[in-house]
């Protein structure tokens, strides 16, 4: 999953922000000083990865990726998913999109001074920029994909995955409805944050 669906995923607290993105910047590397509560919710986050990455449906999603962009289909799923989370929010959560970013990119900054270099520099242009802005539309979707792209250290044809998904859009939202709901029940069965 990508920023927006780990944060929905979060607890309303700083350490619980801070530690379900902290997964995506170095994780467990940067865990040993860091107090249980933020260690809870960075177990949250491989478990939503984990969760999300052998599920059979997620899986499915591979086959609306043309040959060349299949290899990074599971990125372009996660910012995807969040596009789907965005569009269907109300339906996940009563708050509305604009408060709950406020408060997430509020909580976020609160822990900021701890994070590692390379996530304070994201969280930073991530809540300035309002990212999660972009992803409301397919044409953001694509410029969000094709950034990704031009920061893969290697040749790669990811660019222009925004064609894949408009072509099966409506597949790849019904998949997103179903499987959210189940990611949900997973991560609330679960409970590792339910202490802090």
């Amino acid at each position: 999953m990508n920023y927006l669906a780990h944060l929905y995923l979060a607890k309303p607290t700083a350490d619980s922000h801070f530690g379900n993105l902290l997964g995506d910047f170095g994780g467990r590397r940067h865990a040993e000083y860091l107090p249980n509560s933020v260690k809870s919710a960075l177990e949250n986050h491989y478990l939503v990865d984990k969760f999300t990455d052998s599920h059979a449906l997620v899986k499915t999603t591979k086959q609306y990726f043309s040959p060349k962009r299949k290899r990074f289909a599971g990125v372009a799923i996660d910012v995807l998913f969040d596009h789907f989370l965005i569009r269907h929010w109300q339906q996940f959560n009563k708050h509305p999109l604009n408060d709950f970013k406020r408060s997430s990119y509020a909580l976020l900054n609160e822990r900021i001074a701890v994070m590692p270099p390379r996530m304070q520099h994201v969280v930073t242009s991530m809540t300035t920029n309002d990212w999660f802005k972009e992803y409301e539309t397919i044409e953001g979707v694509g410029l969000a994909l094709d950034n990704i792209a031009k920061r893969i250290r290697f040749t790669n044809n990811f660019a222009g995955s925004a064609e894949d998904i408009a072509q099966n859009y409506h597949e790849l939202e019904t998949v997103f409805l179903e499987f959210f709901p189940e990611l949900i029940e997973h991560v609330n069965e679960h409970a590792l944050e339910r202490a802090y």
